[in-house]
């Protein structure tokens, strides 16, 4: 991954989170804050904004940037998730890791302070998958891609009828169920993103 690319999908993310952000306000109002997709546009609104006036030579310079700004920008617990899931990916592009390396890393610091685990009905529902599957996928960036965004999603859908162990959701207990995870949606529009900047489909 370039800065180039990396730039695309930060611009992919800002774009489809301001064309959803009323489905992921919805998401959340059934089992939060009702904040989460105000929440997200104004933070990735923010992230491009200031990558337009940043030095980011490279893409670890530039989800670095991401995660920083998000952190600053987010309320909830929003922010600081994806914050350090972005920091972390950036720092291990920094050290030369693979993009496979990176979103291990971000996984690691979402879990690492969220403490959330698959089935908790989160994010990590749709990420732990996604990781998963871009590491596994065989052949080139695109096809990993690909497979990452079709494990979000599947995880994505698959938190509706989990009941919530973590975050405010959990405060619901079993009224949790048959809703679908907001945080868990935003994480597949984060791959479906990657997916389309990376590469089309061939076999479309």
């Amino acid at each position: 991954m370039d800065a180039a690319l990396a730039r695309a999908w930060v611009t992919g993310i800002a774009s489809a989170v301001r064309d959803r952000a009323d489905e992921l306000t919805q998401l959340d109002a059934a089992i939060g804050d009702g904040d989460h997709g105000v929440n997200l546009r104004r933070g990735f609104d923010a992230v491009v904004a200031a990558l337009e006036s940043a030095e980011t030579p490279a893409a670890g310079d530039v989800l670095v940037k991401t995660g920083t700004t998000l952190v600053s920008k987010v309320g909830g617990a929003s922010g600081p998730l994806y914050g350090s899931a972005f920091r972390a990916m950036g720092k291990a592009l920094q050290q030369e890791s693979s993009v496979a390396q990176a979103l291990e890393a971000a996984l690691e610091a979402v879990q690492k302070l969220g403490k959330a685990v698959p089935g908790d009905k989160t994010m990590v529902d749709a990420l732990a998958p996604a990781v998963e599957a871009y590491s596994a996928a065989p052949g080139d960036e695109a096809a990993a891609a690909r497979a990452a965004a079709a494990a979000a999603a599947d995880g994505m859908r698959a938190t509706v009828p989990l009941q919530a162990r973590k975050g405010r959701a959990s405060y619901l207990g079993e009224r949790s169920i048959g809703h679908q995870d907001p945080g868990a949606t935003s994480t597949a529009l984060i791959f479906e993103a990657l997916a389309a900047v990376t590469g089309p489909d061939p076999g479309r």
